[in-house]
């Protein structure tokens, strides 16, 4: 579609979740069927159901479902509204219009988006003397679509986002287990925001991936293997054209992604270590102990390269202080956790900036 992004959201009807037959003639399901067989692959699909703009259906049937103040024309951000969640027949509407694009069966994964704040609280369907109960009675809505939805669909992998509604939090995770951390996709801005996600919430929860290069946000030019490694500290994936990577770069996304799957245990579900604070320094360095502490990943990322400098040395966290760990890369071994964790280990001298080092050390 040509135009600029703000220009394509202005003709998005949101609040019509409906198949446009014009571009999916046989439907979304057999579009996903098709994609199953011919690639081997799960189909998933993208909705912002809690907004609603003033070009679809919905608002001109229900005007009065939307969140606004009565006494001045409603705050639009990105061209939208906000449904009003408090109200029990927006909640209806909503569960049985998503409900009929999922019913079939052939969409696994649906990314729930939220893209804006509320604003302009007021609520028709709420009186008077309720409309401060607002904001607390909209989420409770929202806890009861997400509470049908997932009984009805347990097959669908329901992915939450960080924006807008600021929705990283206890009460979305029962309902969707992972949450899209953060739209900020360059790998040098992510250090800082997994670094102060992970205070709160374990890495198998944070939406995590590799997006294309530049950065189409800052600009940024990151080598794929430190994109990589940067994301692989999270629920990994890939956001870029696969048509524009080099021959040399598909082969090594494949061994990237072999390689995560391969220690995507110890990723997700391991103990995360903070051992250099990104907020301060010119570098940050982690390091993920399986659940059965056989494994290590430790990656650390320099973020600009310096003529002179003192040359890093990092401490691991959280290992056996008697145990032997040999780096599987190279076979060295270590004589002892104690070595890694208070010895610590020495990084190389890199003349590149964002360059990244991945050590992953198993126990003897």
């Amino acid at each position: 579609m040509a135009g600029s992004r703000e220009e394509i959201q202005i003709r998005l009807p949101w609040g019509d979740w409906t198949e446009d037959k014009k571009k999916f003639p046989d439907g979304l399901q057999s579009l996903a069927e098709k994609v199953k067989q011919k690639g081997g692959i799960d189909f998933g699909i993208w909705f912002e159901p809690e907004m609603i703009s003033r070009e679809s259906d919905l608002y001109r049937e229900h005007p009065d479902w939307v969140i606004r103040s009565p006494l001045y024309e409603p705050i639009l951000s990105r061209h939208q509204l906000v449904l009003d969640l408090s109200n029990p027949a927006v909640c209806e509407y909503l569960i049985e219009a998503v409900s009929k694009v999922l019913v079939p069966g052939n969409i696994s994964y649906v990314k729930w988006d939220m893209n804006r704040h509320l604003t302009d609280l007021g609520s028709a369907y709420l009186d008077r003397k309720n409309q401060n109960e607002l904001s607390h009675r909209y989420v409770l809505g929202l806890y009861q679509v997400m509470e049908t939805l997932t009984e009805r669909f347990p097959q669908v992998l329901f992915e939450s986002c960080s924006s807008g509604g600021g929705r990283f939090d206890a009460g979305m995770l029962y309902y969707m287990p992972q949450t899209w951390t953060s739209d900020n996709t360059d790998a040098v801005c992510r250090l800082k925001i997994q670094h102060g996600t992970s205070f709160l919430f374990p890495t198998v929860t944070m939406g995590a991936h590799v997006s294309a290069c530049p950065n189409h946000q800052v600009g940024r030019t990151t080598p794929l293997a430190t994109r990589f490694a940067v994301a692989a500290a999270g629920n990994l994936g890939y956001e870029l054209d696969l048509k524009k990577l080099l021959k040399e770069e598909k082969k090594e996304v494949r061994e990237q992604i072999a390689e995560y799957k391969r220690r995507r245990r110890t990723v997700q579900f391991g103990t995360y270590y903070r051992l250099v604070d990104s907020f301060q320094e010119n570098q940050s360095a982690w390091n993920i102990v399986s659940e059965d502490g056989m494994e290590v990943i430790f990656t650390h990322v320099q973020i600009l390269a310096r003529s002179a400098y003192r040359v890093p040395v990092i401490r691991l966290k959280g290992l056996d202080p008697d145990a032997v760990y040999t780096d599987c890369e190279t076979g060295q071994e270590y004589g002892g956790g104690d070595e890694l964790m208070y010895a610590g280990i020495r990084i190389p001298r890199i003349r590149q900036d964002f360059s990244s080092t991945t050590m992953v050390l198993r126990k003897s």
